[in-house]
């Protein structure tokens, strides 16, 4: 088999084959990134911002308790860090 031909033919099955694949699903993600996201994607990104908010108060208000409660936790926890 000759060179150029061994080239050429690998060059027509990409060509043909996954070139449009792959420019079809690339402008389909730009478009997906621009739209943005739907009512559903937009509600469970609510509900997950609202559960990370309660869950930062809980934190808040465990440690307020652990300040009372044992005023050096702080410096043991920095302390076993190093």
């Amino acid at each position: 088999m000759s060179m150029p031909v061994f080239f050429f033919v690998p060059t027509i099955l990409f060509m043909t084959l996954v070139a449009p694949i792959w420019i079809v699903m690339h402008y389909r993600s730009k478009n997906r990134a621009v739209k943005g996201l739907n009512e559903d994607e937009r509600q469970s990104l609510e509900d997950l911002l609202q559960i990370a908010d309660r869950l930062t108060d809980r934190i808040d208000a465990l440690e307020r308790i652990l300040d009372v409660d044992a005023p050096d936790w702080r410096q043991h926890k920095n302390q076993t860090n190093k």
